[in-house]
Parts: C-alpha cells; sequence; structure tokens
C-alpha cells in the first residue's frame, strides 16, 4: 500500500543574467507588495479598528499597479503579488489562533528571497520549467527525478545568503508503507545529540564548531569592508557560504538520522522541548542551535504521518532525568554535571539513557490512559502531566535539560 501526499522536491538551478534580473525584481516586488498590506492592515486596526482581509489587500494591490510610482509592479508576474497577500493572510490567521506572534516586515537584507508560482504562472512540458515573464526554460540540475505522471501543483523560486539559487515543486506523491515494530524513547541532549532508550547514543557531530574559525575569520573580514561596497558584497557572500556548508551538512545528517528512526520503529516517543525558552541560557544557546532540536522533530513528526508512524510527544515539565527509571522514585536535584547517579534503590543509571527510557514509559502511559499527543496548556502551568496520572510526583519540579 502507498499513503499519497503533498511533496516538495527542491532542485539547484543556474539562471542566465535576464533571469537572475527578473528573479531579483520579483523578490524586491513581493516584499514591497507585502509590507504595505501589513502597513495597511495595521494602520486599519490602529485607527479605525477595523480587520481588513486578503480581498481588501487584493483590490489595494490593483490600485497600487496603477499608480506612476508603483507602475513597476506590472514588470512581474502578478501571480507571486498575490501570493504574497495570502502568506499574509496565513500569517494574520495565525497569529489570531495564537500560534504565532503578529506579522512583521520583510527586510531587504535578512528576510528570505523568494517567490511562489501557481500553475498559472509557470509552464511544465517534458521536463522543462518556464516561469511567466520569462522566455528561455530554467536551467534545472535533476538530481533526482520526479514522481512518474505528475505534475507540479506550485513552485517556489529562492536565493540563499551565500547566493545559490534553488526551485522547489511541491507535486502529489505515493509513500510506499512499510512495516516496522517496536517503540523507542528519545533524549535529546547536547554531548550526545540523542540517546535512545535502548541505550544506543548518537553522538552529535557538532556542525558549528567544526567551521567556528573559517565563520569567525569571514566575519571579522566582513566587519572590516565599508558599508555599501562592492568588496562587503562578496564578503557577505563569503559569510553567507559557510554557514549554507554548515546548515547544509546539518541537514543531510538529520534527514538520514530521523528516516532511520522512522523506518525501524512504530512508535517514537520525544519531550516537548521549548527551544525560545531553552536558549535564553547564554551559556548553551550557540550549542542548542547548532543541535538542531526544533528541526529534527519536525522531520520526525512529518516523516511518521508518511510512513504511518505513532509520534508522542511527553509534557516538557515532566522530570525524566531525575526519576528512577527502576522503581520510580524522584531525586532532588540533578545538576548538568551529573552523568552518572545511583537511585537508593539500588540501580545505577545514565542520566541520559534513564531520561530516554523514562521518556518511553511516559509515553506509553499517554497512550494507555487514552489522552492527547500534544500536552494541554494547563499541565506545564499546573505542573500536573497528561503522561504520569500514576505517579503525580513525577510532574513535580522545572524542568531539566
Amino acid at each position: 500500500m502507498a499513503r499519497a501526499v503533498k511533496r516538495a522536491f527542491k532542485y539547484r538551478f543556474y539562471p542566465t543574467d535576464a533571469q537572475a534580473a527578473q528573479l531579483s525584481r520579483t523578490f524586491g516586488c513581493v516584499r514591497l507588495v507585502y509590507n504595505m498590506a501589513l502597513q495597511a492592515r495595521t494602520e486599519a486596526w490602529a485607527q479605525r479598528r477595523e480587520r481588513i482581509g486578503y480581498n481588501a489587500t487584493s483590490a489595494l494591490l490593483t490600485g497600487w499597479k496603477r499608480t506612476d510610482d508603483l507602475a513597476f509592479l506590472n514588470e512581474v508576474s502578478c501571480v507571486p503579488l498575490q501570493q504574497a497577500l495570502r502568506h499574509l493572510q496565513t500569517a494574520y490567521v495565525n497569529f489570531w489562533a495564537r500560534r504565532a506572534k503578529h506579522p512583521t516586515f520583510k527586510s531587504k537584507r535578512r528576510s528570505r528571497r523568494s517567490a511562489e508560482y501557481t500553475a498559472s504562472a509557470f509552464r511544465w512540458r517534458e521536463g522543462t520549467l518556464t516561469l511567466a515573464k520569462m522566455a528561455e526554460p530554467l536551467d534545472v540540475v535533476w538530481s533526482r527525478p520526479l514522481p512518474d505522471g505528475v505534475s507540479p501543483s506550485t513552485v517556489t523560486v529562492s536565493q540563499d545568503a551565500a547566493g545559490r539559487w534553488f526551485v522547489s515543486l511541491l507535486c502529489d506523491d505515493a509513500i510506499d508503507q512499510t512495516t516496522a515494530t517496536g517503540m523507542v524513547g528519545i533524549d535529546a541532549g547536547l554531548d550526545s545529540l540523542l540517546t535512545l532508550s535502548t541505550g544506543e547514543k548518537i553522538t552529535n557531530p557538532r556542525h558549528e564548531r567544526a567551521d567556528r574559525q573559517r565563520l569567525a575569520r569571514a566575519q571579522r573580514g566582513l566587519a572590516r569592508k565599508q558599508k555599501g561596497s562592492a568588496n562587503r558584497a562578496k564578503a557577505r557572500i563569503r559569510v553567507g557560504r559557510i554557514h549554507a556548508r554548515i546548515a547544509d551538512r546539518r541537514r543531510d545528517h538529520l534527514h538520514q538520522l530521523t528516516t532511520r528512526l522512522v523506518r525501524e520503529t512504530q512508535t517514537i516517543v520525544i519531550e516537548d522541548l521549548t527551544v525560545t525558552n531553552v536558549v535564553k541560557n547564554h551559556r548553551l544557546a550557540r550549542a542548542i542551535s547548532d543541535a538542531a532540536w526544533r528541526q529534527l522533530r519536525t522531520m520526525l513528526e512529518y516523516k511518521s504521518a508518511w510512513h504511518g508512524r505513532t509520534l508522542i510527544v511527553v509534557d516538557r515539565w515532566f522530570p525524566s532525568t531525575r526519576l528512577c527509571s527502576t522503581c520510580g522514585a524522584l531525586a532532588q536535584k540533578m545538576p548538568l554535571d551529573v552523568r552518572e547517579w545511583t537511585c537508593p534503590c539500588g540501580a545505577a543509571h545514565d542520566r541520559d539513557v534513564n531520561a530516554a527510557r523514562n521518556i518511553l514509559a511516559a509515553g506509553l502511559a499517554v497512550t494507555a490512559c487514552g489522552d492527547d499527543v500534544r500536552p494541554r496548556r494547563g499541565t506545564s502551568r499546573t505542573g500536573q502531566s497528561s503522561a504520569k496520572q500514576e505517579n503525580p510526583r513525577a510532574t513535580k519540579g522545572d524542568p531539566v535539560l
């Protein structure tokens, strides 16, 4: 059997000078339209307490194109501009649902350079991709084939800080469903990126630390360049290339790791870590960011859905480190420098392996009690976790890394 999913296939391409100029103009227009629509919606609410949606901003866009100052918006495809308004609408919906903060303005230097084309704004024929307002197809490096007999529904073109061009094609795909057995609890860490309840420890490759000296040297060179000069632009690209190298290696390692876990295990239990709060510890912020715990969880979530696996998330306040996996006794303190400890019952524990086993047991308790997979908001405030209804003591205290 196979599961039908929407899947994005990302490729690198090499535009001609004319294509690069056209895409750069498109990126700038997309950013401008997004910022103007955001300003219009913000002022409407601040001045008149009026909520305007996508339809109203789309009508504003039509009026902007007719003015002399913004007539250049007609030089690019209208579809990426409309998509920018839809993305802004999505951002507001997430804000109203309290899933995200209020939308912010896009920056020319810091924001992602991208444009999204729907089916009416590109032509896909015999393996060639041609975007609207372009006479020639893109020179795409097809590093892997698309699924047989499908056409992309959406095309997203982007450029990273290193100057590389990418195109992402969203297609319908069928994921073969494979059988798997067993269950595993996962404890995320820094010395070991992951520790499994089976006792296996996966080494943290520390990609950022490996290139830290190169990155520092490139950043010092960038700081010495005069602002607005061509040399500063070149130095910025050198810094971007080092960051891209770090991100590419980290992403590749996480893909291999999560794919292996999903293919081999039917039930995966992880901890609900709030990375935003954890990185406030300035001594560990750099190492935690390099470990990319949030990216790891995201990959596990969508790959588990693809392959029909069960992913259970345990409440962040569950003291997996301080709880004895043998007798259930709760230790009062467990500093970070304590890597091994012995329970009064006589059981000797490795800190990370013990935590992984407790996470697995808590996840199975969630399944047995029929609670939600994701912890509710109230559990963190009250200190009561649905994962440990059988032992209320286990949920008291502060979260421990």
